[in-house]
């Protein structure tokens, strides 16, 4: 089931709901049975078409979402790429396990990877178009079906993937997208699916778990940061003042891994704000689609007001404005500065929790090991950045956050595909990316074949004579295991 793409997008109501669930729960055990390499085909295809198509989804990112041509390029190579990565490795991580038997030659043991049924995938707005895809290509070559929410405020682009993903070959009806405020029908579509993998905020990640733990299903998330960029006492600030600047606003600060918090060594404590708020200064803030922009819009009203509160509150408890701090009317009513502050203390919201726009705070370290003791000192652990000629590793090693990112602010984590992406403590559960990214959509299913003789022993060998025997067996297998 799809709402007709209008102007206007109704909410799915319960009875629309279920037949979604119905009819993905019909295809999907076909799908299961179709062959690992065709279904990795149709995902190649879809990559196809995604790059066939560049202009108008690049188009449909800005005018949903009002953020810049680059930003939403980002999110264009980002799926072509994890599209192709999933079609190409996946397989192989799905592909049937050998495993050490038992009793080694008598004991065939394999490991399957089977499908938990129907995925419930709720996205938010900010990523309409990675997000999605991200989250529902793994889920598909496993050979699940998808019910997917995408945010209310972004509909057209998930509704554009589900096409060009039929288009590619996807067996109609298995990926099934429920329009609405999640309030409303997220609730529906987490009652009725057979895991969750959702992104958004760490409270409303907290009521999906213990939905998900009443019902005994699996349950991923990414939820909030409020990520940490630590420029220490050897870090090359011609290299990192343009990289913190870039970790900061991309995307208007709207991304869960970018950073919101940054620990100056005292060395470099005077070059750095001089060069950041420089720098700052000279971002390009607009609409439409000039590749030159380099930051668009919030993207909605309440956003903006949150981004207000938080500035005006830190500002009226003694922070202060090094730049910015305001509503760019002149470009637009969503349209709010880059704004950079010091002085954000403990009482402050600003100071812990997470602001979601172009805001970042400056602070003063008199070594690199405060700098990581002040960025661990939060309830988040999503993504932290890290610039040093020689200590990024070292630093790395003590950071309390699923991704670290040396010499750079978010990017080389999240596309090192291969790898894990996620966060720790109230950042998230579970991951995105690496083999986990793809298993996590499966139950892992042993199956045993036993040749020649039991486990229990031959009949009529005898009790005695058989542990003897086994007995020898276990001393020889502890050596070897």
């Amino acid at each position: 089931m799809t709402t007709t793409v209008t102007s206007d997008f109704a909410t799915a109501t319960t009875a629309e709901i279920d037949a979604a669930f119905a009819t993905a729960r019909r295809i999907q055990p076909d799908w299961a049975a179709t062959p690992l390499r065709e279904r990795a085909r149709v995902l190649t295809r879809f990559a196809r078409l995604v790059l066939d198509h560049e202009t108008e989804l690049l188009d449909l990112i800005q005018d949903e979402t009002g953020k810049v041509r680059r930003d939403a390029f980002e999110e264009f190579t980002d799926v072509v790429l994890w599209t192709s990565h999933v079609a190409s490795r996946g397989p192989g991580m799905l592909a049937p396990k050998r495993r050490r038997g038992a009793i080694p030659l008598l004991t065939k043991t394999t490991e399957l990877p089977r499908p938990k049924g129907v995925i419930g995938v709720i996205t938010p707005w900010n990523y309409p178009f990675t997000l999605p895809v991200t989250d529902s290509v793994p889920a598909l070559l496993a050979g699940n079906a998808v019910v997917l929410k995408p945010d209310s405020l972004t509909p057209r682009i998930a509704l554009r993937v589900l096409e060009l993903l039929e288009e590619a070959g996807l067996p109609e009806g298995l990926l099934q997208i429920v329009l609405g405020p999640g309030a409303e029908v997220g609730g529906t579509v987490i009652a009725r699916a057979d895991f969750v993998m959702f992104t958004g905020s760490t409270a409303t990640g907290r009521v999906i778990a213990k939905q998900c733990a009443e019902r005994l299903i699996g349950f991923s998330a990414e939820l909030g940061g409020k990520n940490p960029l630590l420029v220490l006492s050897d870090a090359e600030l011609s290299k990192a003042i343009p990289g913190a600047v870039s970790a900061s606003f991309s995307n208007a600060g709207q991304l869960c891994v970018s950073i919101e918090r940054i620990y100056v060594h005292a060395n470099h404590w005077e070059a750095f704000v001089a060069g950041f708020v420089d720098r700052v200064e000279q971002l390009r803030l607009g609409a439409g689609r000039d590749w030159e922009l380099d930051v668009g819009r919030l993207i909605s009203a309440k956003q903006l007001d949150v981004v207000r509160r938080q500035v005006a509150d830190a500002v009226g408890k003694g922070a202060r404005v090094l730049t910015g701090g305001e509503v760019r009317t002149d470009l637009g009513e969503l349209f709010y500065a880059p704004t950079v502050l010091t002085g954000v203390e403990e009482g402050m919201t600003l100071h812990r929790e997470e602001t979601f726009g172009p805001v970042v705070s400056l602070y003063r370290v008199d070594s690199d090991e405060e700098a990581i003791r002040l960025a661990n000192d939060s309830d988040y652990g999503l993504n932290a950045s890290v610039w040093s000629r020689a200590r990024g590793q070292w630093a790395a090693a003590q950071l309390e956050s699923g991704t670290v990112n040396v010499n750079e602010g978010y990017a080389p984590a999240w596309g090192s595909y291969g790898a894990p992406m996620g966060g720790m403590k109230q950042s998230g559960l579970g991951r995105r990316h690496g083999a986990e990214g793809i298993l996590k959509y499966t139950d892992s299913q042993t199956v045993t074949e036993q040749r020649l003789v039991p486990i229990a022993g031959p009949e009529g060998f005898g009790h005695e004579r058989w542990a003897r025997i086994m007995s020898a067996g276990t001393r020889l297998l502890r050596k070897i295991n």
